[in-house]
């Protein structure tokens, strides 16, 4: 059974360029095309764990996004088959100057979870994300660890059929790392549950995941089975002196 479709895919993005006064306001402005993501078609088969890698700037966070639809394809379609979906990504999702309690309701009501649930799970949250009284302070104060405690937590205790997970499972002190990582295989554990996740860690792809899809100057340049596609990338990061975590 698929648990998500994506068919001739297309993302760009637009920049203005600088242009002067007169030119303006006669409404001259230039957009310079920036595409992100072109021609991906891939189908993903529910209880799938995928990897997504390349280089920087491949379009693996656009990708992830754009499967979350908080980008909107230029070009193609994406079919999640009715399931519902949840991104974990350090630059998506909370409001800064509310406090991270509220942002939990904030983040789950957009999830589609109704304010009962996200209640009956708040204590949960709280507890795994191990932010005690920080919980009631803004998010633009928290540090990049807390931020990631936090986003993880609600994901872990809010879960959804597809998981989105966008290079956290490194971030934060060595305990919670362990803990989130344990978290996931849980997760992963689950069958009924599909899991893509962009990493540059090539041992945490290995290890957590069925299949990868390599990603190259934003078109898919090979998918296939872990182990083949983790070998062959790396001869090919070696070659371009590009750096891999390990």
């Amino acid at each position: 059974m698929k648990a998500i479709s994506v068919q001739d895919l297309e993302v760009n993005y637009y920049t203005v360029k600088e242009e002067t006064f007169s030119k303006r306001i006669l409404k001259r402005i230039k957009k310079k095309k920036f595409t992100a993501l072109k021609n991906i078609n891939f189908d993903i088969d529910k209880g799938c764990v995928v990897g997504i890698i390349g280089p920087n700037g491949s379009g693996k966070s656009t990708l992830l996004k754009t499967i979350a639809h908080i980008f909107e394809p230029d070009k193609g379609s994406i079919n999640l088959y009715g399931n519902t979906v949840n991104l974990l990504s350090l630059g998506t999702g909370f409001d800064s100057e509310l406090s991270g309690y509220e942002n939990i309701f904030l983040s789950g009501m957009l999830l589609g979870f109704s304010k009962k649930t996200i209640e009956t799970k708040l204590k949960d949250i709280i507890d795994f994300s191990e932010l005690g009284e920080f919980i009631y302070n803004p998010v633009k104060t928290y540090s990049s660890g807390m931020y990631s405690k936090l986003a993880f937590s609600i994901m872990a205790i809010l879960d959804a059929d597809i998981l989105l997970i966008d290079e956290v499972l490194s971030v934060g002190d060595i305990h919670f790392q362990e803990k989130s990582y344990n978290k996931m295989l849980e997760l992963i554990d689950d069958k009924k549950r599909t899991v893509l996740i962009v990493s540059h860690s090539t041992t945490t792809i290995e290890e957590l995941c069925d299949k990868v899809i390599w990603l190259d100057k934003g078109q898919i340049r090979k998918m296939g089975k872990t182990k083949d596609i983790i070998n062959e990338y790396r001869e090919y990061a070696i070659k371009l002196n590009t750096e891999i975590t390990k």
